[in-house]
């Protein structure tokens, strides 16, 4: 059959300045409706990925539209039925509407080739999406208004092309239970061949991997506490575990995949990069942070410093520092470093220094913490990538003898209890200890207090409040805050000595 634009798109005589034309493949669009046509089954291999739009020419955006309505309906779709819906005046390359349907069918191929060539029409629609895209770039750049900053229009467009490159599948939809219960399997041996014999990414703090079985992918998980805890310090030295025992797999197709640990992007909102940078430092060399920013340091020390800076260079652990970001931003940043580098961790500290959209802005903030963490699962899941946003606790806490954190105690709760899959409280009994310190003229309370210090110092809890693929409870740990370091608790017959005393 004569391709519709052989017909119906002749070019120019006159002389005139060359023109591409956008891709497209008529012949194809042809070969899959006459399929459709005349067997309608051809329709169900195709119709998850398929839609009118991704046709370039619009009589066969409305055939196909047709037909699958007919299909739908449990009615036949032939060019019998299809013509009544059809203007019978449309002049199709010389042909009437009854004659382009009748010669579709009759050299319409076999029903097998109808997935190749619905892949064809599609992949020609995501490069026209692709030049559109492109184009839309030109032109916004030239003529924008004064109130869309060119930092807005990189967004769009990174924005515009992820949805482009998630969208350009054949995949999804419903599958065999076998074929998820071999995913299934490949994760349990998975996890068998991986260090801490874990299904997810080892944190390095055996005893909340175990109850946690590592950092799962799709999670959001909530750490939360009141300031002093230790929070951001808790989740940097998980980042830094993270990224420390990360180990990466050249594919045969030239693609990078992790085999161990993880590449962690860290958004610190609150603390510069060269803060969070010195903590690590400070945690590895176990030089405190205030003495290393004084230079207060000895020669030996700072040949340690050196000697971990050189370790620390090639560790795949990428700083955002950007104050004041919106989830949107946040999000197109967290893609295009997935993109450009890899990523199997997202940190945020803290969730309560996101904004969300301009609109939910200017309503109240609990409706705008609950389109930040709605946003924030939905990039997990969208990444595959286990998300880690840091959350402030309301005051209330205080008010109460037990200072132990409770998901009641989540500032605008709600949606971050709803919408987290793991909700961590950072709890450290040593902190409000100090507080408590009587007067050492009264010596029996104050022998109690010290009696009391020696069972709380250097310890902290983790509290799993909520955990929906696992246990609940408390994790105790090791916490030296002069270098800011959680760790393994070590046995109570091997504790080491208290620090600051």
């Amino acid at each position: 059959m004569a391709p519709l634009e052989s017909v119906a798109r002749k070019p120019l005589e006159a002389p005139g300045p060359s023109y591409r034309t956008a891709p497209h493949n008529i012949e194809a669009e042809q070969a899959l409706l006459g399929a459709i046509l005349v067997n309608n089954e051809a329709l169900y291999r195709v119709s998850d990925f398929l839609e009118p739009e991704h046709f370039f020419e619009p009589i066969h955006q409305r055939i196909f539209q047709l037909s699958r309505e007919l299909i739908r309906a449990g009615k036949l779709a032939t060019p019998v039925t299809l013509k009544t819906f059809l203007d019978a005046a449309i002049d199709i390359g010389g042909m009437t509407v009854n004659q382009y349907l009748a010669r579709l069918a009759a050299e319409a191929t076999t029903i097998i080739n109808a997935s190749d060539y619905g892949r064809t029409v599609y992949d020609l629609f995501i490069r026209r999406s692709l030049i559109l895209v492109g184009e839309d770039m030109v032109n916004v750049a030239y003529d924008a208004p004064v109130d869309f900053s060119p930092k807005n229009q990189i967004e769009d467009a990174e924005r515009r092309l992820y949805d482009l490159a998630e969208s350009g599948r054949y995949d999804g939809g419903f599958q065999r239970f076998s074929n998820a219960l071999t995913t299934a399997i490949d994760m349990a041996a998975h996890a068998f061949q991986r260090d801490g014999k874990l299904s997810g990414i080892a944190t390095g703090l055996d005893d909340l991997d175990r109850m946690m079985g590592g950092l799962q992918p799709s999670d959001l998980i909530v750490l939360a506490g009141r300031p002093g805890m230790g929070k951001t310090s808790l989740v940097t030295n998980i980042a830094y575990n993270v990224a420390k025992a990360w180990q990466g797999e050249l594919k045969p197709d030239g693609h990078q995949t992790t085999v161990n640990g993880g590449i962690v992007g860290f958004f610190s909102l609150e603390m510069s990069a060269e803060q969070l940078a010195t903590r690590i430092i400070s945690e590895q060399t176990e030089i405190p942070s205030n003495q290393i920013r004084r230079g207060n340091i000895s020669e030996a020390d700072f040949e340690k410093i050196k000697d971990y800076s050189v370790e620390l260079q090639n560790l795949p652990l990428y700083v955002d520092e950007t104050g004041g970001i919106s989830v949107a931003q946040l999000a197109a940043r967290a893609r295009r470093l997935k993109r450009q580098r890899g990523l199997d961790l997202i940190v945020i500290d803290y969730l309560q220094l996101l904004s969300g959209s301009t609109k939910r802005s200017n309503e109240n903030r609990v409706q705008e913490i609950t389109e930040i963490t709605t946003k924030l699962k939905a990039l997990a899941k969208e990444l595959n990538t286990p998300v880690i946003a840091l959350s402030q606790l309301s005051r209330q806490v205080e008010s109460r003898d037990d200072k132990h954190p409770q998901l009641s105690d989540l500032r605008e709760s709600g949606s971050i209890e709803q919408d987290a899959d793991v909700v961590l409280f950072v709890y450290r009994e040593e902190y409000y200890h100090v507080m408590r310190k009587p007067l050492e003229s009264d010596r029996e309370k104050f022998a109690q207090w010290l009696a009391d210090a020696d069972k709380v110092g250097g310890k902290a809890e983790v509290i799993i409040a909520k955990q929906r693929h696992g246990p609940t409870g408390t994790v105790e740990l090791q916490f030296d805050g002069s270098i800011t370091k959680f760790s393994n608790l070590a046995a109570s017959d091997h504790l080491p000595a208290r620090f600051g005393e």
